[in-house]
């Protein structure tokens, strides 16, 4: 046991005796030399890069955890999103860091490649890197959501945004992607339109799921029955869009318009339409969603849902600031937030 005990205070005092050799080589006090690696605003820029020359030239890095750990307080919000490089949750990533640096909170980010398994995975390691809070936009095939038991149980602050659990206790932002879905189809319908395709994520999905929901209930009030051999569901690639174009264009009649459920599909359907020799809007008519920057560019440019996601990353981050600094108590009410959507009309629907 002793032996153990030992060992353990030798291991943690290793960076200390790095950074005094690091001071004897550069010739400055260890304090100096801690400093700089902290960036503190009295060390010159000059001092700074010699001492990261030399930090790298012996392998040596700063353990900002084990400091944090010390103090019980990390100052990190953990965040998983299933992929980075989408538009929405760019913005949504940017607008929470930009509010979390604000407080002096700094933002680290995993991306699950929507995948359950890595997802918990992740969860996991945040929770070891002793975060103070997690933000999460859940993975297109999550439904079972105990894996992140672990920071209730530690009462650890837990905002989920965008793709939400259902049934699951946890915070929640999402945005009203029933309106979305509802608005879209609805537009198109008031354009003379009566045969309107769906292309879909998995119903898996929570937003998927009230999309489709929103543009059945538009179908409805216009007593256009359900045709669902013109509804299609899967991950909303271009390589998945342009197959499911090819069933949905293979036998005529073809549908008059098609509401998919993110821009690079619509993208995609809109590339197809023209090796088809489909004219958009006259021959049919195009609105997809997230109102990405390509879809006011293209041409013709594309009707698509805004959903704000600057806002719905502000609230997250705020959401999440609150409940760290308890000026949410604990013990209330799970708080649910919806942000809103709008229906951007642009030449694609003839809008």
């Amino acid at each position: 046991m002793k032996q153990e005990d030992s060992g353990s205070s030798d291991s943690s005092k290793q960076p200390q005796h790095r950074l005094k050799d690091i001071a004897l080589e550069l010739g400055l006090s260890t304090s100096t030399v801690s400093r700089a690696l902290s960036n503190h605003p009295h060390v010159s820029q000059d001092t700074k890069q010699r001492v990261r020359q030399a930090v790298d030239k012996a392998g040596y890095q700063l353990n900002a955890m084990a400091s944090s750990l010390r103090k019980s307080k990390s100052n990190i919000i953990g965040l998983i999103v299933p992929r980075i490089s989408m538009y929405f949750q760019s913005a949504v990533i940017t607008a929470i860091q930009n509010e979390l640096h604000k407080c002096d909170y700094n933002l680290m980010i995993f991306q699950s490649n929507e995948s359950p398994a890595l997802e918990k995975q992740l969860v996991n390691v945040l929770h070891a890197l002793r975060v103070e809070g997690l933000i999460v936009s859940a993975t297109l095939y999550t439904e079972d959501f105990s894996a992140f038991d672990v920071f209730s149980k530690a009462n650890v602050p837990l905002v989920f945004y965008d793709r939400v659990p259902n049934g699951y206790p946890a915070h929640k932002i999402q945005g009203d992607d029933f309106q979305g879905g509802y608005q879209s189809t609805l537009h198109l319908l008031e354009q003379g339109c009566r045969r309107i395709a769906h292309i879909s994520g998995p119903l898996s999905c929570s937003l998927y799921r009230d999309r489709y929901a929103g543009y059945k209930e538009a179908l409805k009030k216009h007593r256009i029955p359900l045709d669902e051999s013109i509804v299609f569901f899967h991950e909303l690639t271009k390589e998945k869009a342009l197959k499911t174009c090819e069933t949905l264009f293979k036998d005529k009649p073809y549908p008059d318009a098609v509401f998919t459920c993110n821009d690079s599909t619509a993208i995609a359907v809109l590339e197809y339409a023209r090796k088809i020799n489909l004219r958009i809007p006259d021959d049919l008519k195009l609105a997809g969603y997230s109102n990405d920057p390509r879809a006011q560019i293209i041409q013709p440019s594309i009707t698509s849902v805004e959903q704000f996601p600057h806002e719905m990353g502000e609230l997250a981050a705020r959401l999440i600031m609150d409940l760290v600094r308890q000026k949410v108590k604990p013990g209330r009410s799970l708080i649910s937030l919806t942000t809103p959507v709008e229906v951007i009309k642009r030449a694609s629907s003839g809008g």
